[in-house]
């Protein structure tokens, strides 16, 4: 998309957000008093990498940072699953020169920090426990894809080298695939944003791993999480907010069961929205949470919405756009929003629409809701509600050699022309090499496949009769494609199942 393309669609935001070009990047301006706030984003982030190459955007980032050492600049930079964004607040000289320094990284990779980088982010995995629930969501919708790859670690760090790491820098951070901003009604002086040329990066969402829906998993810990993927809209949103308050008013104030309940509204593509409701659970109350947000969600769908709540819901909504500089707030999100293709809309505009939403509206959202929901529960499933269990095994197994395994009758591991299937007494799982997005293999005949879908194989030459190293190696490595291998290193003894 062309920079022009670009600030003709800013329109709906006149009067708020002015737009610019430099060095060939689209730019928006809107003055706020006090220091200068001033950031790029790029439309490139997890969702667009492959399993065997996870971990490649957010490594690219911290190279880029390296070299910005201000100590007094507010600064940082951030890998999300569709965008990946550069910003700074300080005097315009600093903003300017962080943003020079970043795009000069960017121009040319410091690869000599390449290992040293990748220590940091595997540091920084095992330190980062949160939201892995949620994550889980997205695994079970999408498999080993797209958003569903924010559930894995970052597979292929190990794998990454300095030739990958240049490419995808040169491929994805482009200046027609950025967007620059600034807290300020001009461009500051002495920008150097030269990037190289490239395209705009649509959001793709993959095909969903899902056949029937509502469907339930079972998850770690307390609570329920349920969400879906809805049209993105205005009642939509509102409904987040309608829920939220009617979550929080069942579960914490009048049951007593949660302490912390909400309904949350995410645009991931320009016409897509995740919404998802969760709640946790005081211990011993877990079947009290879920029964309760079940039936907040039927009251929804049956349109039993105080209008109070509606109203209310409205109020806040106007709040936030309420506010001195309101231009300069909607900067970030105005840019992502240019990025994906979704239209810039102006506060009143979006006011009116919020004006318009019915309690009927908020019923005809909660019922799409409902049809896609995707819920993880900590015991009992959801049956009872009209749910079915997420699959948990392959619709198929390969036909070839069997190896059954040492000491677990009716366990049996399958290794065809066309893939490898572990067939236990609950149904097949299976990985087809066309569709294994990842290998992680030990020197001793060790394997670890992963199929698109999020299924997993794991061939262990000491658990199978008869199974050895070599038949592995001309079996199994030798059909793997190209580029998906992930080589560790050697296991101790001790370590070999």
């Amino acid at each position: 998309m062309s920079t022009e393309t670009d600030l003709q669609s800013l329109a709906g935001l006149a009067g708020l957000i002015d737009g610019a070009e430099v060095d060939g990047v689209t730019t928006l301006l809107a003055r706020r008093e006090g220091p200068l706030t001033g950031g790029i984003v790029f439309r490139v982030g997890r969702a667009d990498e492959t399993l065997a190459m996870a971990g490649i955007t957010h490594l690219v980032e911290h190279l880029a940072l390296h070299r910005q050492t201000m100590a007094d600049l507010h600064h940082n930079g951030e890998t999300a699953n569709t965008y990946t964004s550069f910003y700074a607040t300080g005097t315009p000289e600093e903003v300017v020169a962080f943003l020079n320094g970043v795009c000069a990284s960017l121009r040319e990779v410091p690869l000599e920090r390449l290992e040293t980088e990748k220590g940091i982010l595997r540091m920084e995995a095992a330190r980062r426990e949160g939201g892995r629930a949620f994550d889980a969501m997205a695994l079970w919708r999408y498999g080993a894809q797209g958003p569903g790859l924010a559930a894995y670690d970052e597979e292929g760090l190990s794998r990454l080298s300095a030739d990958d790491v240049t490419s995808w820098g040169r491929s994805h951070f482009t200046r027609d695939n950025a967007v620059l901003f600034f807290t300020s009604d001009t461009v500051p002086e002495g920008l150097d944003i030269t990037l190289p040329a490239g395209r705009r990066m649509p959001v793709v969402l993959p095909p969903e791993a899902l056949v029937r829906k509502p469907a339930w998993f079972r998850g770690a810990g307390g609570g329920i999480l349920i969400d879906a993927l809805l049209p993105r809209s205005t009642p939509a949103l509102l409904f987040a907010r309608v829920a939220t308050r009617m979550l929080i008013r069942s579960l914490r104030e009048e049951g007593g069961l949660s302490y912390t309940a909400a309904c949350e509204y995410e645009p991931v593509s320009a016409n897509a929205a995740r919404i998802v409701a969760y709640a946790d659970a005081l211990p011993g109350k877990e079947d009290g949470v879920v029964q309760a947000v079940i039936e907040t969600l039927a009251a929804l769908r049956e349109g039993l919405v105080d209008d109070d709540d509606l109203v209310a819901a409205r109020k806040l909504l106007r709040q936030e756009t309420a506010i001195a500089d309101v231009g300069a707030s909607m900067l970030p999100t105005a840019a992502l929003n240019l990025l994906i293709g979704h239209p810039a809309q102006h506060p009143d505009d979006l006011q009116a629409e919020q004006d318009a939403v019915t309690v009927d509206d908020l019923a005809a959202v909660a019922r799409l809701f409902w049809d896609d929901a995707l819920a993880q529960v900590p015991d009992e499933g959801l049956d009872w509600a009209g749910f079915v269990p997420a699959p948990e095994v392959s619709e198929s197994e390969v036909t070839g050699s069997d190896y059954h395994h040492v000491n677990e009758p009716g366990v049996a591991l399958v290794i065809a022309a066309e893939g490898v299937s572990l067939r236990t007494p609950y149904g097949p799982v299976t990985v087809r090499y066309d569709d294994c997005v990842l290998m992680s293999a030990y020197p001793d005949g060790g394997r670890r496949l992963v199929g698109r879908d999020g299924f997993r194989v794991v061939v262990e030459p000491t658990l199978y009769r008869q199974l050895t190293p070599d038949i592995v190696a001309a079996t199994i490595d030798a059909r793997v494609p190209a580029g998906v291998t992930q080589w560790l290193p050697a296991r101790s003894a001790d370590t070999i199942p």
